[in-house]
């Protein structure tokens, strides 16, 4: 079983040094790191590489779990892929290798909690938008048109015979975003005579 090992830190202050020795020591034969980034993405050119280096029956160290990902949901969800793949992982300080029964056992028990607080987000989540309804409060993004606005816009076309290239510049907003407000039949009654 071949060992990669990713290292990473979140800025350019600090050092790899402490990673790079447990790794080694570890017996990873290949070493990839990314340093001043942050661990909230996992687009990051030293984990594309160390992730494009394993293959089928390899094994992804890293010093921390934290190094990896930030999120609990999208480890377990990386972690899912490399088993997809036949690529085994292994955290050296939570002491999780999933080539071994009790390794997997944690990551089982990591990936049912995570999957329970997804559950508990999203009944607050849930919650939270019906008792704001009840309250009387918009919830989401406020129309990027006003009805006056529509009014205006539907207007300058027929009448006026402005383009919607301008009439978008001049609301500041994308061309497209004027058309759907205009086709918006519900929001607007249309004049008769038109």
């Amino acid at each position: 079983m071949k060992k990669i090992g990713y290292a990473r830190v979140s800025t350019n202050e600090q050092h790899l040094d402490l990673q790079l020795k447990a790794l080694e020591a570890s017996g990873c034969h290949g070493i990839f790191t990314d340093q001043g980034i942050s661990g909230s993405t996992f687009d990051r050119p030293g984990l594309v590489e160390a992730l494009g280096a394993v293959q089928a029956g390899d094994m992804l160290v890293v010093w921390r779990l934290d190094r990896l990902g930030r999120s609990l949901i999208d480890l377990i969800n990386a972690i899912n892929d490399l088993g997809t793949q036949g690529v085994e992982f292994r955290s050296l300080n939570e002491a999780i290798d999933t080539s071994t029964s009790g390794g997997r056992l944690t990551f089982h028990i990591m990936a049912a909690m995570a999957e329970f607080e997804r559950a508990i987000i999203s009944e607050r989540t849930k919650a939270g938008m019906l008792a704001a309804r009840a309250r009387g409060s918009f919830i989401g993004r406020p129309p990027a048109l006003t009805p006056e606005q529509i009014i205006e816009a539907r207007d300058a076309m027929t009448v006026g015979k402005v383009s919607l290239d301008d009439l978008a510049e001049r609301y500041n907003v994308h061309p497209r975003t004027l058309v759907r407000g205009l086709n918006q039949d519900n929001l607007l009654p249309r004049d008769p005579a038109r």
